[in-house]
């Protein structure tokens, strides 16, 4: 949801409240000790200034390789596809603009004790290569801590960059709880900063299990 934008020149002003909702299913699958493969289907519906619209979510499907690994660091390399939806293909759209993509994506993570406590670390920078809408440059970084065996804190920021000049950064608190082979994810969404495009702010729920 956001009922504020940015202008080009990152200050914030109010504006009709646009609403955006998201439905994902996400599926990634060992093909072998090094190649995973990752998809995603998703679902979404909005309104924005008058105009509703609902329909299927961007698809993705691509492989990603395990560069290096050791106890601790994992380095990785993801390339995949992703196909528009009918909805908003990126936040500073209009919805179903935009055609196929492809996106490259580097990941590198750490995993390292404090207080008696597993923390870990993650960096991925991707490029998307769009059709029908300005190419991004996207940074998102995560830090993540158990306090206790079934419960993780989870603390991201998502940025990215168009070509178009839209930018944003946005952070998310979560905390997953653990049953068994399944988790339960709850946090917030908001924008911290931005160019361009709307400052938007909401939940997100997932629930997963691991196989």
């Amino acid at each position: 949801m956001a009922d504020e934008e940015f202008t080009m020149d990152g200050d914030r002003f109010a504006r009709p409240e646009r609403i955006d909702e998201t439905v994902s299913l996400y599926l990634e699958h060992g093909l072998s000790r090094r190649i995973t493969l990752q998809a995603k289907l998703a679902w979404t519906a909005g309104e924005d200034q008058g105009q509703t619209y609902a329909g299927r979510g961007p698809m993705e499907l691509g492989l990603r390789y395990a560069l290096y690994r050791d106890d601790r660091s994992a380095v990785s390399l993801y390339v995949g596809a992703v196909a528009a939806g009918e909805g908003r293909n990126a936040g500073y759209a209009d919805p179903g603009a935009g055609g196929t993509s492809t996106e490259t994506r580097l990941l590198a993570g750490r995993s390292f004790v404090v207080a008696d406590r597993p923390v870990f670390a993650e960096v991925q920078a991707a490029r998307l290569a769009r059709n029908g809408l300005p190419s991004e440059t996207r940074l998102d970084l995560t830090l993540g801590a158990e306090p206790s065996r079934d419960w993780l804190l989870l603390l991201q920021t998502y940025s990215g960059w168009a070509e178009s000049g839209a930018e944003w950064t946005k952070l998310e608190t979560s905390a997953v709880k653990r049953f068994g082979p399944w988790r339960a994810q709850a946090g917030w969404r908001f924008a911290l900063a931005g160019k361009s495009g709307p400052a938007e702010a909401g939940p997100v729920l997932a629930v997963w299990r691991v196989f």
